[in-house]
């Protein structure tokens, strides 16, 4: 089984992209690191003005397609926005996509 990277993007208003990145690293990634989901690794969040709209991409690194639908369930590729996040987004994908991850080089 391949590791798999869940890639994701939201979209905000330059005014309200810090509400919505405080939400983000205090609460939803708590919330999901809380759940200490079998397989799951670690999550990476990139942000980038673009105007007055600023985007959030999220990559979030499993084991396996199976460790994430131990995060999903059975719509696996269904996104992951509680109510609080999605009241300050101005877009979001609905779905995340899946990557396998083919190499890894860590530098030392």
């Amino acid at each position: 089984m391949a590791e798999i990277c869940r890639v994701w993007h939201g979209w905000t208003t330059s005014g309200n992209a810090e509400a919505y990145q405080y939400i983000l690293l205090n609460s939803v990634i708590p919330g999901i690191e809380a759940r200490r989901i079998h397989g799951f690794r670690h999550i990476d969040v990139l942000r980038v003005e673009r105007g007055d709209e600023v985007e959030f991409t999220t990559l979030m690194w499993f084991d396996s397609i199976d460790s994430v639908r131990n995060f999903m369930g059975a719509d696996y590729a269904r996104s992951h926005v509680p109510a609080e996040a999605r009241a300050v987004l101005s877009r979001f994908d609905a779905h995340s996509d899946h990557r396998d991850v083919v190499d890894r080089r860590p530098q030392t």
